[in-house]
């Protein structure tokens, strides 16, 4: 099996991707953020004799080249991803999200990888032009964090077409399930629930969002690594089903058998122009290019989302009482 490099594995999806690797037989080389504490995110505490932990920063030239070497497949997930919090430190994302990709596509054409799949984000699109959101539809810089992953997406695109570098953009939509920050909408409302408060804060309902669970987001991004055909490419990764938050909402407050009210909170607002009213993938690309399909419901998901956020050792890694940009 090939030896993937995955940035940001200790995060959300990273730590979910990095094990259904390690399942699967590859080898992982999985880069977590330093920090002091030798403090590892979600894959604290996991161990498996084909993972190898790194910690370092996408941000430092010197720190890609070396963690890239000997690595077949390079998975860049390492991102400055909370919308809010983009209002407050743009620079910021600037740093991590274009510089840091520039790094790890630099150091991968200088390793000769096999592969690189740069992640991207369904908010490039910004509210839909036309539904359901091919990877044609034109790209709307809504807020700093979405500009941000454009001029990744385009750094990323241009190592393909200078130096034909093996890049493959994935797309996913609204990946949602265990380990989500707080400052998504689901997680918002089941922590918020689950820790006993009645009037849950939320901000506005009225958008539609194209959910994925975790899992069929990972099955994706592992399905791009051996595809043929797929670089230079920007594939989305949805379900192509759209619902509105409103409905989402209802649907976990059913299963959470739960009598809760929904309170608009002004600070959970995005600016009106920045807010991302309609989102609907279209999957026939990835499903053409690949064997993938999603697998999950949104039922289905939210079950296993909220079975694992309810549980107390789960739960009280997350301040539900606070908002979280």
């Amino acid at each position: 099996m090939d030896k993937v490099l995955i940035s940001g594995a200790d995060g959300f999806i990273g730590s979910h991707l990095t094990e259904m690797l390690l399942e699967q037989g590859y080898k992982v080389r999985a880069i977590s953020v330093y920090n002091s504490f030798n403090y590892y995110g979600w894959l604290d505490g996991v161990q498996h004799e084909n993972l190898e932990i790194v910690s370092g920063d996408v941000r430092d030239s010197a720190f890609c080249r070396t963690v890239v070497q000997g690595c077949d497949v390079v998975l860049h997930l390492a991102a400055l991803i909370a919308i809010p919090y983009s209002y407050v430190a743009p620079d910021s994302y600037i740093d991590t999200n274009v510089k840091g990709t520039l790094n790890i596509c630099q150091a991968a054409r200088d390793a000769g990888v096999k592969r690189v799949i740069v992640t991207s984000t369904s908010e490039v699109y910004g509210t839909a032009k036309y539904v359901p959101i091919d990877e044609k539809h034109p790209k709307q810089p809504q807020s700093p964090y979405s500009a941000s992953k454009i001029g990744a997406d385009a750094i990323a695109m241009s190592f393909y077409s200078a130096f034909g570098t093996p890049v493959v953009i994935a797309r996913p939509f609204n990946t949602y399930g265990p380990r989500q920050s707080a400052r998504a909408i689901i997680p918002t409302i089941i922590t918020q629930i689950a820790g006993g408060l009645k009037k849950i804060h939320v901000g506005d309902l009225t958008p539609t969002r194209d959910f994925n669970y975790v899992k069929d987001t990972c099955r994706g991004f592992i399905s791009l690594i051996s595809a043929t055909g797929v670089e230079g490419q920007e594939i989305n990764i949805a379900s192509n089903y759209e619902v509105s938050m409103y409905d989402t909402l209802q649907l976990i407050k059913q299963l959470m058998n739960s009598d809760v009210e929904f309170v608009v909170d002004n600070e959970r607002l995005r600016p009106a122009n920045s807010e991302v009213y309609r989102l609907w993938g279209d999957n026939s690309k990835i499903k053409s290019l690949t064997n993938w399909s999603p697998e999950y419901s949104l039922e289905r998901g939210l079950k296993e989302t909220i079975e694992w956020f309810t549980n107390p050792e789960n739960l009280i890694k997350y301040k539900y009482n606070i908002y979280n940009r």
